[in-house]
């Protein structure tokens, strides 16, 4: 499930940079829109100061992640005065394998800073539901795999060897993976609350998600999806229209346009083959309901893609 949303979001290559900063100091990173930004805190301490917020404290294996590229500011103290934007996609600091910025010889801070490029015409609602910046605490989290991931990703950015190109490509996507689990692992889910948290721990509607997302082609009715989450159609179509915020079917065709959409842009799959991947039977079916969706035929949505 995860997986999916990442697939159908992610575009282009995610950057990342390893600087070592000694204080005094403090970095604004501007708000990048189409982006996902993080900070991973790899040794030392400094301080979050999101926008309309109180400052946050970050320690050592502190993980920050803005979901839609939120502008923030890292200093090694509240009060230390902020230089301009750095580490943001296209910035020479974001391809740097490592960089020093050097203040007055005070205390030293290492942090790993990067960005996902994101699609937001393909921006999946559980992305959307995420809040602008989440900060995953070292101290709180049982999560071994993020902290590998964390640890290989700094060491192939500070250490580059043969293959480090790719090898750093699939950290970073792994990164983003886990982030996303342990946020939503750790998110408290109470009876009757609503949203993606409490929709991927409920065991039938997630049954239904993953079978929707495993074979989107399948001839899904409500009541094949029920069968598959183990309630009765009522109970079933209530349950995930209040957990996931729309109807099954509703969200079935969503996340067939939206893979289609996908398919469209990254393969050059004819387009009687994506209607079947899809789940239509013909490809003037898929063609209908593409152009009731995106207000252009997909022929056309290729060419000016």
């Amino acid at each position: 499930m995860l997986s999916d949303v990442i697939t159908v979001t992610r575009t282009g290559r995610a950057r990342s940079a390893h600087v070592r900063w000694h204080a005094p100091w403090g970095q604004h990173f501007a708000s990048v829109p189409g982006s996902a930004g993080f900070q991973v805190i790899l040794q030392g301490s400094c301080w979050l100061l999101p926008p309309d917020a109180q400052p946050v404290p970050l320690g050592e294996g502190d993980v920050v992640f803005l979901p839609r590229g939120t502008g923030h500011t890292l200093a090694d103290s509240p009060e230390t005065p902020v230089v301009a934007p750095g580490c943001v996609p296209g910035d020479p600091l974001s391809v740097s394998d490592s960089v020093d910025r050097s203040g007055q010889g005070g205390p030293e801070t290492v942090v790993l800073c990067g960005a996902y490029q994101l699609d937001v015409s393909r921006a999946h609602p559980l992305l959307l539901t995420l809040p602008s910046v989440m900060h995953l605490p070292a101290r709180s989290r049982r999560n071994p795999e993020l902290t590998s991931a964390v640890r290989l990703l700094a060491a192939e950015v500070r250490h580059p060897r043969l293959g480090a190109d790719a090898a750093r490509r699939a950290l970073l996507d792994t990164l983003l993976l886990y982030i996303l689990r342990v946020w939503f692992d750790e998110q408290p889910v109470r009876g009757g609350t609503a949203g993606w948290a409490a929709a991927l721990n409920d065991p039938p509607v997630a049954a239904a998600l993953h079978a929707i997302h495993g074979d989107p082609a399948a001839g899904w009715t409500v009541a094949k999806l029920a069968a598959q989450a183990g309630l009765s159609r009522a109970a079933f179509a209530r349950r995930f229209a209040t957990l996931v915020g729309q109807p099954p079917l509703a969200y079935l065709t969503w996340w067939r346009m939206t893979t289609a959409e996908r398919l469209l842009r990254t393969s050059d799959a004819p387009l009687r083959s994506i209607a079947e991947q899809v789940g239509y039977g013909s490809e003037f079916a898929f063609a209908t309901a593409f152009k009731r969706s995106h207000a252009t035929s997909p022929g056309r949505y290729r060419r000016e893609s």
